[in-house]
Protein backbone atom coordinates (compact mmCIF):
# COMPACT_ATOMS: atom_id res chain seq x y z
CA UNK A 1 0.00 0.00 0.00
CA UNK A 2 1.43 3.44 -0.73
CA UNK A 3 1.09 5.34 2.52
CA UNK A 4 1.65 9.33 2.63
CA UNK A 5 2.82 10.10 6.10
CA UNK A 6 1.90 13.32 7.58
CA UNK A 7 4.13 14.40 10.91
CA UNK A 8 7.06 11.03 10.08
CA UNK A 9 9.48 13.22 11.82
CA UNK A 10 8.17 13.68 14.94
CA UNK A 11 8.19 11.47 18.01
CA UNK A 12 5.39 8.68 17.17
CA UNK A 13 6.23 8.89 13.28
CA UNK A 14 10.15 7.91 13.38
CA UNK A 15 8.64 4.68 15.14
CA UNK A 16 5.76 4.60 13.27
CA UNK A 17 7.50 4.29 9.89
CA UNK A 18 9.57 1.96 10.70
CA UNK A 19 7.41 -0.62 11.26
CA UNK A 20 5.03 0.25 7.78
CA UNK A 21 8.45 -0.20 6.05
CA UNK A 22 9.14 -3.68 7.00
CA UNK A 23 5.33 -4.53 6.81
CA UNK A 24 6.39 -3.79 3.12
CA UNK A 25 4.47 -0.73 2.86
CA UNK A 26 5.70 1.81 0.53
CA UNK A 27 6.06 5.29 2.16
CA UNK A 28 6.47 8.58 1.91
CA UNK A 29 6.70 11.81 4.88
CA UNK A 30 5.20 15.14 4.34
CA UNK A 31 6.86 17.45 7.46
CA UNK A 32 6.89 21.07 8.02
CA UNK A 33 10.47 20.26 9.74
CA UNK A 34 9.94 22.11 12.93
CA UNK A 35 11.95 19.52 15.22
CA UNK A 36 13.99 17.68 12.40
CA UNK A 37 16.81 18.60 14.25
CA UNK A 38 15.30 17.46 17.87
CA UNK A 39 16.69 14.26 17.61
CA UNK A 40 17.56 11.75 20.40
CA UNK A 41 18.86 8.79 18.18
CA UNK A 42 19.66 8.81 14.55
CA UNK A 43 16.55 7.90 12.54
CA UNK A 44 15.97 4.50 11.93
CA UNK A 45 15.09 4.64 8.52
CA UNK A 46 15.17 7.25 5.66
CA UNK A 47 12.33 7.68 3.28
CA UNK A 48 11.56 9.79 0.39
CA UNK A 49 9.48 12.98 2.14
CA UNK A 50 7.42 15.98 1.20
CA UNK A 51 9.07 19.70 2.89
CA UNK A 52 5.35 21.66 2.98
CA UNK A 53 3.25 23.07 6.00
CA UNK A 54 0.13 21.43 6.11
CA UNK A 55 -1.28 24.24 5.94
CA UNK A 56 0.09 25.28 2.44
CA UNK A 57 -1.32 22.00 0.56
CA UNK A 58 -2.84 21.91 -2.92
CA UNK A 59 -4.11 18.46 -3.56
CA UNK A 60 -1.47 17.21 -5.52
CA UNK A 61 0.46 16.05 -3.20
CA UNK A 62 -1.90 12.68 -2.09
CA UNK A 63 -2.06 11.57 -5.87
CA UNK A 64 -1.10 8.17 -6.04
CA UNK A 65 -1.46 7.50 -2.50
CA UNK A 66 -3.88 4.80 -0.53
CA UNK A 67 -4.48 5.67 2.60
CA UNK A 68 -3.13 8.99 4.66
CA UNK A 69 -1.59 8.54 8.11
CA UNK A 70 -1.99 12.00 9.67
CA UNK A 71 0.41 12.96 12.68
CA UNK A 72 0.91 16.82 12.25
CA UNK A 73 -0.08 18.82 14.94
CA UNK A 74 0.73 21.13 17.44
CA UNK A 75 1.12 18.39 19.63
CA UNK A 76 0.05 19.36 23.39
CA UNK A 77 -1.61 21.37 25.94
CA UNK A 78 1.09 23.75 26.35
CA UNK A 79 1.71 24.79 22.63
CA UNK A 80 -2.39 25.01 22.21
CA UNK A 81 -2.21 27.47 25.33
CA UNK A 82 0.53 29.20 23.68
CA UNK A 83 -2.06 30.64 20.82
CA UNK A 84 -5.45 28.78 20.82
CA UNK A 85 -6.26 30.18 17.14
CA UNK A 86 -2.82 28.72 15.62
CA UNK A 87 -3.61 25.28 17.23
CA UNK A 88 -7.74 25.40 15.83
CA UNK A 89 -6.07 26.70 12.60
CA UNK A 90 -3.76 23.98 12.40
CA UNK A 91 -5.38 20.74 14.02
CA UNK A 92 -8.84 21.09 12.82
CA UNK A 93 -9.12 23.39 9.82
CA UNK A 94 -5.98 22.44 8.09
CA UNK A 95 -6.88 18.73 9.07
CA UNK A 96 -10.25 18.70 7.45
CA UNK A 97 -9.27 20.48 4.64
CA UNK A 98 -6.50 17.84 3.79
CA UNK A 99 -9.11 15.19 4.12
CA UNK A 100 -10.81 16.81 1.83
CA UNK A 101 -8.22 17.25 -0.91
CA UNK A 102 -6.92 13.63 0.14
CA UNK A 103 -10.58 12.44 -1.10
CA UNK A 104 -10.74 14.34 -4.24
CA UNK A 105 -7.74 12.52 -5.00
CA UNK A 106 -8.87 8.99 -4.75
CA UNK A 107 -7.72 8.37 -0.96
CA UNK A 108 -9.07 5.88 0.28
CA UNK A 109 -8.39 5.89 4.11
CA UNK A 110 -7.62 8.48 6.29
CA UNK A 111 -6.36 7.69 9.99
CA UNK A 112 -6.41 10.77 12.11
CA UNK A 113 -3.94 11.04 15.39
CA UNK A 114 -6.69 12.11 17.82
CA UNK A 115 -5.96 11.81 21.60
CA UNK A 116 -7.71 10.80 24.56
CA UNK A 117 -7.59 14.93 25.63
CA UNK A 118 -11.13 14.81 23.90
CA UNK A 119 -12.84 13.31 27.31
CA UNK A 120 -10.49 16.05 29.24
CA UNK A 121 -12.08 16.25 32.72
CA UNK A 122 -14.27 13.38 33.08
CA UNK A 123 -13.28 12.26 36.79
CA UNK A 124 -13.23 8.20 37.93
CA UNK A 125 -15.49 6.83 35.77
CA UNK A 126 -14.11 4.55 32.82
CA UNK A 127 -14.93 5.97 29.37
CA UNK A 128 -15.40 3.80 26.37
CA UNK A 129 -15.50 5.58 22.46
CA UNK A 130 -19.41 6.68 23.45
CA UNK A 131 -18.67 8.84 26.24
CA UNK A 132 -18.88 12.70 26.04
CA UNK A 133 -16.55 14.72 24.91
CA UNK A 134 -15.31 17.35 27.85
CA UNK A 135 -12.37 18.65 26.29
CA UNK A 136 -10.37 21.86 28.55
CA UNK A 137 -8.02 22.87 26.52
CA UNK A 138 -7.45 24.17 23.03
CA UNK A 139 -5.65 21.08 21.93
CA UNK A 140 -8.15 18.83 23.18
CA UNK A 141 -11.10 20.66 21.38
CA UNK A 142 -9.18 20.98 18.45
CA UNK A 143 -8.96 17.18 17.95
CA UNK A 144 -12.98 17.19 19.10
CA UNK A 145 -13.93 19.51 15.99
CA UNK A 146 -11.30 17.36 13.06
CA UNK A 147 -13.44 13.96 14.06
CA UNK A 148 -16.33 15.59 13.94
CA UNK A 149 -15.88 17.38 10.68
CA UNK A 150 -13.80 14.52 9.26
CA UNK A 151 -16.99 11.52 10.35
CA UNK A 152 -18.79 14.01 7.41
CA UNK A 153 -16.83 12.64 4.40
CA UNK A 154 -16.90 8.97 5.00
CA UNK A 155 -18.69 7.42 2.62
CA UNK A 156 -18.09 4.00 0.30
CA UNK A 157 -14.92 5.44 -1.42
CA UNK A 158 -13.38 6.87 1.72
CA UNK A 159 -12.96 6.01 4.83
CA UNK A 160 -11.77 8.57 8.23
CA UNK A 161 -10.84 6.60 11.10
CA UNK A 162 -9.75 8.38 14.40
CA UNK A 163 -6.75 6.78 17.19
CA UNK A 164 -7.68 8.47 20.52
CA UNK A 165 -4.34 8.01 21.92
CA UNK A 166 -3.64 7.25 25.12
CA UNK A 167 -1.03 9.64 26.99
CA UNK A 168 2.59 8.68 25.10
CA UNK A 169 5.72 7.43 26.93
CA UNK A 170 9.12 5.75 25.69
CA UNK A 171 11.53 5.78 23.89
CA UNK A 172 11.61 7.33 20.17
CA UNK A 173 14.33 8.52 17.98
CA UNK A 174 13.07 11.70 18.27
CA UNK A 175 12.23 11.57 22.79
CA UNK A 176 9.88 14.24 23.98
CA UNK A 177 10.32 14.83 27.74
CA UNK A 178 7.65 17.09 27.92
CA UNK A 179 5.32 13.65 28.45
CA UNK A 180 4.92 12.70 31.83
CA UNK A 181 6.53 9.49 32.45
CA UNK A 182 9.07 10.30 30.35
CA UNK A 183 9.93 13.43 32.10
CA UNK A 184 9.70 12.01 35.45
CA UNK A 185 12.66 9.23 34.27
CA UNK A 186 14.82 12.04 33.32
CA UNK A 187 14.47 14.19 35.98
CA UNK A 188 15.29 10.85 38.16
CA UNK A 189 18.23 10.37 36.55
CA UNK A 190 19.55 14.02 36.49
CA UNK A 191 18.43 14.88 40.57
CA UNK A 192 17.25 12.01 42.06
CA UNK A 193 14.21 14.08 42.23
CA UNK A 194 10.99 12.42 40.70
CA UNK A 195 9.43 16.02 40.42
CA UNK A 196 5.97 16.25 40.28
CA UNK A 197 4.27 19.64 38.06
CA UNK A 198 0.86 19.19 39.78
CA UNK A 199 -0.21 17.28 43.17
CA UNK A 200 -0.57 13.68 41.15
CA UNK A 201 -4.06 13.07 41.83
CA UNK A 202 -4.85 13.00 38.58
CA UNK A 203 -6.35 10.28 36.28
CA UNK A 204 -4.18 9.70 32.89
CA UNK A 205 -4.28 6.70 31.00
CA UNK A 206 -0.92 5.45 29.38
CA UNK A 207 0.19 3.63 26.01
CA UNK A 208 3.97 2.96 24.97
CA UNK A 209 4.37 4.89 21.33
CA UNK A 210 5.69 1.39 20.02
CA UNK A 211 2.05 0.50 20.62
CA UNK A 212 0.58 3.18 18.95
CA UNK A 213 2.01 2.84 16.26
CA UNK A 214 1.19 -0.50 15.83
CA UNK A 215 -2.40 0.73 16.08
CA UNK A 216 -2.24 2.68 13.25
CA UNK A 217 -0.97 -0.19 11.26
CA UNK A 218 -3.45 -2.66 12.44
CA UNK A 219 -6.04 0.04 11.53
CA UNK A 220 -3.92 0.56 8.18
CA UNK A 221 -4.40 -2.89 7.44
CA UNK A 222 -8.05 -3.88 8.55
CA UNK A 223 -11.15 -4.13 6.64
CA UNK A 224 -12.16 -0.80 5.51
CA UNK A 225 -16.12 -1.79 6.39
CA UNK A 226 -15.46 -2.81 10.33
CA UNK A 227 -13.60 0.39 10.89
CA UNK A 228 -14.81 3.20 8.84
CA UNK A 229 -15.57 6.31 10.36
CA UNK A 230 -14.94 4.42 13.68
CA UNK A 231 -12.47 5.99 16.63
CA UNK A 232 -11.15 3.45 18.83
CA UNK A 233 -9.22 4.57 21.90
CA UNK A 234 -5.73 3.41 21.91
CA UNK A 235 -4.05 2.10 24.91
CA UNK A 236 -4.41 -0.56 27.49
CA UNK A 237 -7.62 -0.61 30.40
CA UNK A 238 -5.00 -1.92 33.07
CA UNK A 239 -2.56 0.92 32.06
CA UNK A 240 -4.57 4.10 33.95
CA UNK A 241 -3.17 5.14 36.71
CA UNK A 242 -3.18 8.23 39.05
CA UNK A 243 -0.12 10.69 38.33
CA UNK A 244 1.28 9.87 41.85
CA UNK A 245 1.27 6.12 41.14
CA UNK A 246 3.42 7.03 38.33
CA UNK A 247 6.17 8.47 40.48
CA UNK A 248 5.82 5.84 42.99
CA UNK A 249 6.79 2.93 40.27
CA UNK A 250 10.05 5.04 38.96
CA UNK A 251 10.60 5.79 42.83
CA UNK A 252 10.46 1.67 42.72
CA UNK A 253 13.16 0.89 39.36
CA UNK A 254 15.31 3.77 40.09
CA UNK A 255 17.48 3.85 42.22
CA UNK A 256 18.28 6.23 45.13
CA UNK A 257 15.64 8.63 44.22
CA UNK A 258 12.87 10.75 45.74
CA UNK A 259 9.43 11.90 45.00
CA UNK A 260 9.16 15.87 45.15
CA UNK A 261 6.48 18.13 44.80
CA UNK A 262 6.75 22.19 42.73
CA UNK A 263 6.44 24.53 45.18
CA UNK A 264 2.49 25.13 45.01
CA UNK A 265 1.58 22.04 43.10
CA UNK A 266 -2.21 22.01 42.97
CA UNK A 267 -4.71 19.97 41.39
CA UNK A 268 -4.62 19.06 36.95
CA UNK A 269 -8.23 20.02 35.22
CA UNK A 270 -7.39 16.84 32.70
CA UNK A 271 -8.67 13.89 34.83
CA UNK A 272 -9.86 10.80 33.04
CA UNK A 273 -9.68 7.05 32.80
CA UNK A 274 -9.99 5.33 29.69
CA UNK A 275 -11.30 1.49 28.23
CA UNK A 276 -9.43 0.68 25.41
CA UNK A 277 -11.78 -2.79 25.05
CA UNK A 278 -12.82 -1.77 21.72
CA UNK A 279 -9.82 -1.48 20.25
CA UNK A 280 -7.97 -5.20 21.12
CA UNK A 281 -11.71 -7.03 20.88
CA UNK A 282 -12.62 -5.72 17.30
CA UNK A 283 -8.77 -5.50 15.62
CA UNK A 284 -7.18 -8.80 15.65
CA UNK A 285 -3.87 -7.43 14.63
CA UNK A 286 -3.68 -4.97 17.35
CA UNK A 287 -2.36 -6.07 20.98
CA UNK A 288 -0.08 -4.02 23.22
CA UNK A 289 3.52 -5.21 23.57
CA UNK A 290 4.12 -2.76 27.00
CA UNK A 291 3.07 -1.59 30.52
CA UNK A 292 4.42 1.41 32.12
CA UNK A 293 6.89 -0.68 34.15
CA UNK A 294 8.95 -1.68 31.20
CA UNK A 295 8.16 2.04 29.81
CA UNK A 296 10.25 3.16 32.87
CA UNK A 297 12.76 0.74 32.51
CA UNK A 298 13.37 1.25 28.99
CA UNK A 299 13.74 5.18 29.28
CA UNK A 300 16.58 4.86 32.03
CA UNK A 301 18.23 2.39 30.44
CA UNK A 302 18.10 4.44 27.53
CA UNK A 303 19.08 7.84 29.20
CA UNK A 304 21.25 6.86 32.57
CA UNK A 305 24.84 6.73 30.53
CA UNK A 306 23.78 9.99 28.47
CA UNK A 307 24.95 12.91 31.39
CA UNK A 308 21.66 14.48 30.91
CA UNK A 309 21.26 17.72 33.04
CA UNK A 310 17.99 19.28 33.71
CA UNK A 311 18.75 22.11 31.05
CA UNK A 312 19.21 19.34 28.31
CA UNK A 313 15.88 17.44 28.89
CA UNK A 314 13.63 21.00 29.99
CA UNK A 315 15.37 22.80 27.47
CA UNK A 316 14.26 23.59 23.73
CA UNK A 317 15.91 19.93 21.97
CA UNK A 318 12.49 17.76 23.56
CA UNK A 319 10.32 20.13 24.29
CA UNK A 320 8.74 20.99 21.87
CA UNK A 321 6.64 24.65 23.35
CA UNK A 322 10.53 25.72 24.27
CA UNK A 323 11.59 24.56 20.75
CA UNK A 324 8.99 26.36 18.88
CA UNK A 325 9.86 29.62 20.70
CA UNK A 326 12.89 29.26 20.72
CA UNK A 327 13.04 29.54 16.69
CA UNK A 328 10.30 32.27 17.04
CA UNK A 329 13.00 34.42 18.93
CA UNK A 330 15.53 34.07 16.74
CA UNK A 331 13.11 34.53 13.65
CA UNK A 332 13.32 31.37 11.93
CA UNK A 333 9.14 31.59 12.32
CA UNK A 334 6.94 34.05 12.43
CA UNK A 335 4.29 34.20 14.96
CA UNK A 336 2.40 32.11 12.81
CA UNK A 337 4.73 29.56 13.17
CA UNK A 338 5.56 30.20 9.24
CA UNK A 339 9.35 29.90 8.08
CA UNK A 340 10.54 33.35 7.53
CA UNK A 341 11.97 34.27 4.18
CA UNK A 342 9.28 30.96 2.75
CA UNK A 343 12.12 29.13 3.59
CA UNK A 344 10.54 25.15 4.37
CA UNK A 345 13.62 24.22 7.17
CA UNK A 346 17.04 24.93 7.75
Amino acid sequence: MKVLVTGHQGYIGSVLVPMLVRSKHEVTGLDAGFFENCHFLEPEILIPEIRKDTRDLDGGEFEGFDSVIHLAALSNDLIGNMNPELTYDINFRSTVRMAQMAKEAGVRRFLFSSSCSTYGAAGDDLLDEQAAFQPVTPYGESKVLAEYHLAELADENFCPVFLRNATAYGMSPRIRFDLVVNNLVAWAVATGKIYLKSDGSAWRPLVHVGDISKAFLALLEADEDLVRGKAYNVGITSENYRVRELAQMVSEIIPRCEVTYAEGASSDSRNYRVSFERIVREIPGFYPDWNVRKGIQEVYDAISTRMLEVADFEGSRYMRLAHLQERMACGELDEQLKWVHSRMAP
